[in-house]
């Protein structure tokens, strides 16, 4: 009863705010997604989403390396083929001279401490956009698109991958690509499984750095129905049950339910993916004085990780380890 119970007491000064914080993010959290593309000295602005470029290999090399700098321990690789060298097999994601290999070398090689994670998906390598190999009828076939995907798997984990990440929702893929790992000589190499991954309307600027909107339809035939909430449960689930490592919710910031209830529900790091268009709201905010960038950056960071996500991949994330840095945590 009041006066007796004062919550404010242990609010009053910073020292105390922080000896009672119940949630704590640290650079060690975080994933940066880094976009490859062809060529040599290339650094193509997203305008999409202010501070993110394409990059060739050699200038990736330099963003990893400022993001481990200031903190960053690990990364996402994404691949931006040349639009015609892009097929209806998306045979791009499989080669083993591919980019991403290509770039996964040349990461390995002057950071052997970095951890580096490569997408897996077709999107980006296939003519049409979509995720997986279409039927005469024009939809994409899951069966057939499983082999494809191991292979890249496959690709990545030959040229050095710390982690392959499965994002194009097919079912089985988790299994598919788990045998060929391991039937290839790499059962050291984790799945973080794109598990609970939303049919959002927050992917536009990443599709836009990645050149990988589908050219006809969408994929809510694959992705999920955002009203959908126990459905999430089923899919992470059964990519568990496949031998999926690490389970990850997208987006993150409007599926912050899914992630408590990952969290609830799963004894496996839980990942979330904080999308571009998450980013691209609040840099646009924030560049038109808004909000503080600094301050809703960490906010909405905080929120993913009080929610139960264990790491968050974010666009943010050498600016927010410097931020930490500053202040010590």
């Amino acid at each position: 009863m009041f006066p007796l119970e004062r919550p404010r007491r242990l609010r009053r000064t910073e020292s105390w705010r922080r000896l009672v914080r119940e949630t704590r993010l640290t650079a060690d959290d975080l994933v940066y997604p880094l976009f490859a593309v062809p060529g040599e000295g290339v650094r193509r602005p997203v305008p999409s989403m202010p501070r993110v470029a394409q990059c060739s290999v050699d200038v990736l090399l330099e963003e990893a390396s400022r993001a481990w700098e200031a903190g960053v321990r690990a990364v996402i690789v994404f691949g931006v083929p040349d639009p015609g060298a892009k097929d209806e097999a998306g045979s791009g994601a499989y080669r083993e001279d591919g980019i991403v290999p290509r770039a996964v070398r040349t990461l390995k090689d002057a950071l052997p401490e970095l951890s580096v994670w490569t997408d897996v998906c077709l999107c980006a390598y296939t003519s049409h956009g979509h995720c997986g190999v279409l039927t005469d009828a024009g939809s994409v076939d899951n069966d057939a698109t499983l082999p494809l995907l191991a292979r890249a798997a496959v690709a990545y984990a030959a040229a050095g991958a710390d982690a392959v990440a499965p994002s194009d929702m097919m079912d089985g893929r988790v299994e598919a690509i788990r045998e060929a790992l391991d039937g290839a000589g790499h059962p050291q190499v984790p799945i973080v499984a794109y598990s609970a991954k939303y049919a959002s309307a927050f992917y536009g600027p990443f599709r836009d750095a990645a050149h990988s909107a589908p050219s006809f339809g969408d994929r809510s035939g694959y992705q999920m129905d955002p009203a959908n909430r126990r459905e999430a449960l089923r899919e992470l689930r059964l990519d568990y049950e496949e031998g999926a490592d690490v389970l990850m919710v997208k987006p993150a910031g409007p599926y912050l339910d899914i992630i408590a209830d990952a969290r609830a529900a799963f004894d496996v790091p839980i990942a979330a993916y904080q999308v571009s268009g998450e980013y691209g709201l609040i840099m646009a905010a924030a560049v038109h004085g808004w909000v503080d960038e600094r301050r809703a950056a960490l906010e909405s960071l905080t929120a993913i990780r009080r929610a139960g996500a264990d790491l968050i991949l974010t666009y943010f994330a050498p600016k927010v380890a410097g931020w930490l840095a500053e202040e010590g945590a």
